[in-house]
């Protein structure tokens, strides 16, 4: 079956996509950089690896624009099992989002601008700071990109609950993933709140709910293997689908 008649697989290959871009910015960047509580080499860090860092923006405005057509790719899947809720995905989980990371990008080119004013070509205006102080602004930026990137788990945990519904409520993918998704989504919302509330606990939070996290995982390598294909009702004929 040709990736034109088998929708399920589209969305799978554009999760994919969105799964391999993810960790640059999200794990890779700060496990690499960031040095905990240490502002002056957090800051030199990021000076001395200034296009990796500018690889993690452009891996975040990418991610933005995958996500804005794996969506469109869920609507055209799941838009013949409700409609109401195939939109509500499209919203939730795509423009929001997208718009989060593509805001968020902001954050990191100020505190790129700023870990690069004391060297050649760096930025003017922050030399009225002494470098302490701008040590100071790149951890700020960053502590800033970090808490939009909790608020943003609201989101993604919020878009797995119509996702959840349709895929329980379709004929074409198996009802555990479903659930499993639902369940996600309820991880990914008290991982948010924990962030905003008590996020000294948040790695904890995080450590026990890994098992539930991996509900997306389980979609897009369903989607991947065996997409949907024929038995999505968007490929049905109008009769077939209202029965």
């Amino acid at each position: 079956m040709s990736p034109a008649r088998n929708p399920g697989r589209v969305v799978g290959f554009w999760y994919l996509l969105l799964v391999l871009g993810g960790p640059l910015r999200l794990i890779y960047i700060p496990n690499k950089l960031f040095v905990h509580d240490n502002a002056a080499a957090t800051a030199g860090n990021i000076a001395a690896h200034e296009w990796l860092f500018r690889f993690g923006m452009l891996s975040d405005l990418f991610g933005a624009v995958v996500l804005i057509f794996l969506v469109l790719a869920f609507y055209r899947l799941f838009k013949g099992v409700d409609q109401q809720l195939a939109v509500l995905l499209v919203i939730v989980g795509g423009v929001m989002p997208a718009l989060l990371n593509f805001v968020n990008v902001v954050s990191d080119a100020g505190a790129l601008m700023v870990a690069q004013s004391g060297s050649a070509g760096g930025a003017d205006f922050s030399s009225v700071f002494d470098k302490p102080q701008r040590d100071a602004l790149v951890m700020l930026f960053l502590r800033l990109h970090h808490h939009q990137i909790v608020a943003a788990e609201i989101l993604w945990g919020l878009w797995l609950f119509p996702m959840g519904a349709l895929v329980y409520k379709s004929r074409f993918l198996p009802r555990f993933i479903g659930v499993w998704l639902i369940i996600n989504g309820v991880a990914y919302v008290v991982l948010s709140l924990t962030g905003l509330f008590a996020p000294a606990y948040q790695d904890k939070v995080f450590l026990f709910s890994q098992p539930a996290l991996f509900g997306e995982l389980a979609i897009m390598l369903w989607l991947v293997i065996k997409g949907a294909g024929a038995h999505s009702p968007s490929l049905q004929p109008q009769s077939d689908t209202a029965l």
